[in-house]
Formats: C-alpha cells, structure tokens, sequence
C-alpha cells in the first residue's frame, strides 16, 4: 500500500520555535494518583497487567505492546461472551447472561498474563514474583464474587476468551525478536550501536517478522525517507544542532528543574506509559466495563500494530542516534561541528532513531482514545518519580554532578497536546531528531483510524 503523503508532509515540519520556550504546560505541586480495586474489574486489572512488577517481564516496549493488547482483547471478549454489546475480536463461545463479568474479566486477564509469563522454580525469579503478583490479585477479585454458577460461569468465559487470543497468537514471529542481530556499518548516517554509551546492544532488529493484529503487514504505513537523511543539507544541520543544544546532559543537568529537562525526564519510559496515562482518562468519562474494555482493546492494538510498523521501518533505514552524530569526526556538513565529548541527557534506547518508537505508541494510543471517547478534550494529571541521573550503566561527562531523583507533576488538557510533548521530550533527552518523532507520530495515528473502524464495532 503506498504511504499517503500525508505521513511525508508531517513528518518534515521543522522543530517549532515553542520547543525551545519553557513553561508549556502547568506542573501542579500536588501529585495525583489512581489505583483500583476489584470492584472496577477492567480498571484493576489493566492495572494489574499493565505496571511492574508484571508488564516488564514481557520483554522491550514492543513485547509489552503486544502482551497488552492480547490482555485486553480477552477482557474484552469475556465480557462481550456474556453480553454482546460490541463484536468479539476471536471466536469464543456464549456464556450464560447470568454469568459474573467480574470473574470473567478476572479470568481472562490472569490465564494470558500467565500463559505469557513462564514460571521459574526460583521464587525469587522476577517471573516468580510476578506471576505470584497476579496470582495474589486473581485470588483476591474471585474471593470478592460469590462462590456459584454465576462465578463459576464468569471464569469459564474468561478462560475461553484468553484460550482463544494466546493460541491465535502462538508462533506469531515475536519468538526470534533480535535474530538475525544488526550489523551496522561504520559510515556516516548509519545507525552504530549506541551500547558504549550505556545502551544494550542493538535489539528489535526481527520484530517487524511479528504478525500485525489488524493491519495487513508490517509494511502498510511504512514512513518515507526523512529530508534529515541527506547529511549535506539544511534540514539536517537544522536538526543536528537543536538536539545537540536541546539534548546535551551539560546543559540539562546545569538546569534540572527547568521545564526541558522535566519533560525529558517525565516521559522517559516511553510508549508504555499510555496505559498508565489512559486509566488516568477513562474514569473522567461515563463508561461501563464493556466500554472500557473496548477503549483500553482498541488503544492497546493500535499500539502493538504501530509497535510492529515502527520497527519495520527503524531498521529499513537504520538512520544513526544524535549521540553518534554528534560525536562523528565528519559528516560532511559544514554546519554541523562535532562534539566527542557530548553525551545525551537520558540513556539511548537500543535502535535506530527513524521514527520514533515512544511517538508511534503515543499516536496510536492517543487517536485511538480520540476515536473511542469521541472527543479530543480528555484532561488529566500525572506524577512520575523520575529516578536520578545518572542511570545504571548510563554515560556520564566526566565530572558532571549527577540530577536527584524527582517527583514530576504535570497536567494536560487534550490528547493532542500530550502527545505533541512526548516528541519533544525526546528532542530535550537527546536520544532522537525531531523529524523522527513526528514521522513515528503520524504512523501511529494512521494505524490507530484504520484500526478503528474493522474491530470491536458494536453487535448488530
């Protein structure tokens, strides 16, 4: 399918002037923060499946991407095997109207969170606590239900509805995510590992061999080549020299209380960070479980669907990291100057710049959430304990006073503005150029709407 141009057109709009003006946004002094029981079944277990200890035993961002989507589309189907308000994305079988949609949420959440998670003989395995973790949360939602058919048919429906997404997803091509390994060669423009710098070494190069859970392949919103890939042009020296001023761990650690270096450091962890950010919004609406659940389904499958398309399309190019770029002796540009000593504010994740996983994920999980709400204006406010810099492991300019861990507390008022900052906070971290983020948006957007439209429609 050929990329709209739309995708060209966006993705090489230049860095805004507002991207280097502070304030952008109110930070509030008081944190805010939501957790759920199990009487709020789909919230509590999105957030069961969702946080640590459990989600960061799938693996990178786009392992989880794909682990919460299959949650979510169990949860889904349970609760639409009791009552259909909305199409199923499996085959799964009609539970009795009287049956529990607690127990079947719970059910469904639990059986693909451990069907995902392989056990260890050691209980002190991060696979043992966290499998022990949904465990716990399981027993505690089934004691809260009265023992019965009604329970006892919930748990079935869940049980058949996670059956159904795990084996629809078995030997889907996530197995081999890093084989065959990357190579780059050593020539300017070309994505090195960026593991000298306190990454690991290259990953996801196999992951676009994973089945897409909608759209028809991997290729389908492949992003065209950005105008930073001629070296010798203005569009790249423009963009070389915003993230080498915006992106420098000098220049954020000197001012660790400014509005850039909050940002950078808010949306650190990148594209999962939409899942906390959506059970922040959902509650502001007036949605019953099936509702949410249908939310939370189509906004994790537009994000694991983007996840697959980015990777694609970061490897297809393997456009090199501004910490390379600044630090290569010659690039052929005389408006670039190298720095070898310039290091990036926050660590570099462990692929190519070109587009933007975090962008994607927050283009995906926004217009998804647009498209389900019906609306753009869905506020809320966040805190994020941003840990101390340096990282473990994470370079460091030798003698640079390191930044105190930090409570960050930020507010916004419209999907779109979120996301519009998290491609700027990975200009203010120093790990991506601004073309890249905008392009990984754009690819996330239209795998969000064509999405929409052929999934979880309501039952006729």
């Amino acid at each position: 399918m050929a990329v709209p141009s739309a995708v060209r057109s966006c993705a090489r709009r230049p860095l805004p002037a507002s991207l280097i003006a502070a304030g952008l946004l109110l930070v509030l002094p008081q944190a805010y923060a939501q957790t759920y029981t199990p009487a709020d079944p789909v919230l509590y277990w999105h957030q069961v499946a969702a946080t640590a200890p459990v989600v960061v035993r799938h693996g990178g961002p786009y392992q989880q991407f794909r682990a919460l989507a299959m949650v979510q589309l169990a949860v889904h189907d349970a609760l639409n095997a009791i009552d259909p308000r909305f199409k199923t994305y499996s085959t799964v079988p009609t539970a009795p109207a009287s049956a529990s949609p607690n127990a079947a949420v719970a059910a469904a959440a639990h059986d693909v969170v451990l069907g995902l998670i392989p056990p260890n003989a050691d209980p002190a395995h991060p696979n043992s606590v966290a499998r022990l973790a949904v465990q716990n949360a399981y027993t505690a939602a089934l004691a809260a239900i009265a023992d019965g058919t009604a329970e006892n048919d919930g748990v079935a429906a869940g049980q058949a509805a996670a059956a159904a997404i795990l084996t629809t997803r078995t030997n889907d091509g996530s197995a081999s995510p890093h084989i065959p390994a990357y190579v780059g060669a050593n020539i300017a423009g070309r994505y090195q590992s960026t593991e000298p710098y306190g990454s690991a070494a290259p990953q996801f190069s196999n992951w676009a061999a994973t089945a897409p859970f909608v759209v028809q392949s991997a290729t389908q919103f492949h992003v065209p080549p950005g105008e930073i890939f001629d070296l010798s042009g203005d569009a790249y020296a423009s963009e070389y020299n915003q993230v080498k001023q915006q992106g420098d761990a000098r220049k954020r650690a000197a001012a660790p209380n400014s509005h850039h270096s909050d940002v950078a450091r808010f949306w650190y962890h990148g594209g999962v960070d939409w899942h906390t950010n959506a059970r922040l919004i959902l509650p502001g609406f007036d949605l019953d479980w099936w509702q949410q659940a249908r939310t939370l389904a189509l906004m994790a499958v537009s994000m694991a669907d983007a996840g697959i398309a980015n990777a694609q399309s970061k490897y297809a190019y393997a456009f090199w990291r501004p910490v390379t770029a600044i630090r290569w002796a010659n690039d052929g540009n005389p408006r670039t100057q190298p720095d070898p000593n310039w290091l990036p504010f926050i660590t570099v994740p462990p692929y190519p710049d070109y587009p933007c996983g975090s962008t994607g994920a927050a283009g995906a999980a926004t217009t998804a959430l647009r498209l389900a709400l019906g609306t753009n204006h869905a506020p809320f406010t966040r805190t994020v304990n941003a840990p101390a810099l340096p990282l473990t492991g994470q370079a460091w300019p030798a003698g640079l006073p390191g930044v105190p861990a930090k409570a960050i507390t930020r507010t916004y008022h419209s999907l779109q503005q979120a996301a519009n900052e998290v491609g700027k906070s990975r200009v203010y971290a120093g790990i991506h150029f601004w073309e890249g983020c905008q392009a990984g948006t754009v690819q996330g957007e239209m795998t969000a709407e064509y999405i929409y439209p052929r999934i979880l429609q309501p039952a006729q």
